[in-house]
């Protein structure tokens, strides 16, 4: 299954989120920590730069990683949790490069709002297709960041946040080396 562009950037952002909680030194420990992730991610509405919309948005890492790994029911219940707290009324818009996608809240809500509204809507996405199983760990054995497979042949392992497939294939071909010599 393909999902629109706007969900499957809602994902890897969703994504990117959670893996921020994975690195040795937190990116989103300060303001501008955030700032520079919320570029990355090409965010846009309204911030209030303030110690509070950082410490909720770590809040949601937190949130939308139980629901990575979240049985469908359960993962349902969470999703619908995140719109209603959002009081989220989807509606089409265009702004910048972006062409017809949806927002579910007001540029001027809240950024924490704004960013679990995004990915809730694309899990609800990935929830209505039945394709819970593309969302999952990374595959090395020292990383606990998150995989989010958008491949055809479901063949994604490891994620984003370092080299975690280069580091496993060498250690790999290091073994079968060794036990060659």
């Amino acid at each position: 299954m393909s999902f629109t562009y706007d969900t499957e950037v809602a994902l890897a952002s969703a994504a990117a989120l959670i893996n921020t909680a994975k690195d040795d030194l937190d990116p989103l420990a300060t303001p501008e920590g955030l700032d520079r992730f919320l570029e990355e991610q090409r965010f846009s509405g309204s911030r209030t730069h303030t110690d509070a919309e950082l410490r909720a948005v770590r809040a949601l890492r937190a949130e939308l990683e139980v629901i990575w790994f979240a049985e469908e029911e359960d993962a349902v219940g969470l999703v619908n949790g995140i719109l209603r707290r959002a009081n989220a009324l989807p509606q089409l818009v265009r702004h910048d490069e972006w062409d017809w996608h949806l927002h579910a809240t007001a540029p001027e809500a809240p950024l924490e709002e704004r960013m679990a509204t995004e990915a809730a809507m694309a899990l609800a996405d990935v929830i209505r297709g039945h394709e819970l199983d593309r969302l999952r760990s990374c595959a090395a054995e020292d990383c606990d960041g998150v995989v989010l497979d958008l491949t055809r042949n479901r063949s994604k392992r490891f994620c984003d946040t370092g080299n975690c497939a280069n580091r496993t294939h060498v250690k790999a071909y290091r073994a079968r080396k060794a036990s060659t010599a």
